[in-house]
């Protein structure tokens, strides 16, 4: 089967190859899943270059979010037969023609779903859901300014709050952006690349603030001032490239909570959250509260993967960038 496996740290997406490797043997409690769709994340940058937290021992196959059926089933998990549409999630091995992966990291994909849309939908709702409302407890009426908003994680994060009843002030790097930030409910937008978003915020806001700040950016001591007393900033991930360090007083002096939402750790530290989740995002989605939004166009074959993981890292995206697999390989 085709693949993109890294052997060693890489420059860039531009270094990656597609490379045949066989078709991975499913182990008992797996499934052996033929990749329809593969959704892309900025992490897949940051992995190749050996700069995220997750280092996989070489050789390994990138990509971390699929979408295809069921080829083969596990006999200890019932819940799936062969020809079951699925989405799921594993730390490697999605920009393949086939995977497999653990069945309890699959789910049925919803009736509603394509499977482009269902591809990109295991890391960030689920993300943004524990981020607005595990960790900041969102609460209808409250102001929530969703930082890169027009992204995979915040068009997610504008759904959800809009769904909760909040208000919502999306914040994007282009104007350009606006449009489809709206169009998933948000009630305003601002460019955080100008001088005095802050200030533009606390505007909005009647002089209050923002009740929560979720941010995949790097943008919370910018946030500190423009955050409400009791304010909550959740901090999703460093889009901007670089960690931040705060200035404590701060978030002393407005009384605020700054914490961070790690979503892929709550299968170690507190599985017993995970089917709340999910429950909720499912029912919202039955609701026709959230619905996933696919980047246009859609990337095809696994040669263009390095294309997509351009447009990303180079924030030429909206919602979550998909990859169609092309149909080389047969069993």
């Amino acid at each position: 089967m085709h693949a993109i496996v890294v052997k060693s740290w890489l420059k860039g997406p531009g270094d990656m190859e597609v490379t045949d490797i066989p078709v991975p043997v499913a182990k008992d409690g797996e499934l052996l899943v033929k990749v329809d769709s593969a959704g892309v994340n900025f992490f897949d940058v940051l992995m190749i270059a050996g700069k995220y937290q997750i280092k996989p021992k070489f050789p390994f196959t990138l990509g971390a979010e699929f979408s295809g059926t069921v080829v083969k089933a596990s006999p200890s998990d019932t819940r799936f037969a062969v020809g079951d549409r699925v989405f799921g999630s594993n730390v490697t091995g999605a920009y393949a023609e086939y995977i497999a992966v653990p069945s309890i990291q699959c789910f049925p994909i919803p009736s509603a779903l394509s499977f482009e849309q269902a591809a990109g939908i295991y890391i960030t709702y689920p993300t943004s859901y524990a981020g607005l409302v595990l960790r900041a407890k969102v609460q209808q009426d409250d102001w929530v300014l969703v930082h890169a908003a027009a992204g995979g994680v915040g068009i997610a994060a504008v759904q959800i709050a809009k769904a909760l009843g909040a208000r919502v002030i999306a914040a994007t790097g282009s104007k350009d952006k606006f449009d489809i930030c709206r169009q998933q409910g948000a009630d305003h937008c601002i460019n955080y690349h100008d001088s005095d978003w802050a200030e533009q915020v606390l505007k909005l806001t009647g002089g209050k603030g923002a009740d929560v700040v979720y941010d995949p950016v790097g943008k919370v001591e910018e946030s500190l001032k423009c955050v409400a007393w009791n304010g909550r900033i959740v901090v999703v991930g460093f889009a901007a490239g670089a960690i931040e360090k705060v200035a404590t007083n701060r978030i002393l002096l407005k009384n605020i909570a700054v914490t961070g939402v790690y979503w892929g750790a709550y299968a170690l530290n507190e599985p017993e959250r995970i089917p709340e989740v999910w429950d909720a995002l499912f029912k919202l989605a039955e609701d026709g509260l959230i619905r996933p939004v696919v980047f246009q166009p859609i990337f095809h074959g696994l040669d263009q993967v390095k294309d997509a993981l351009k447009a990303i890292a180079q924030r030429e995206t909206y919602g979550k960038a998909v990859v169609k697999l092309s149909d080389r390989s047969k069993l």
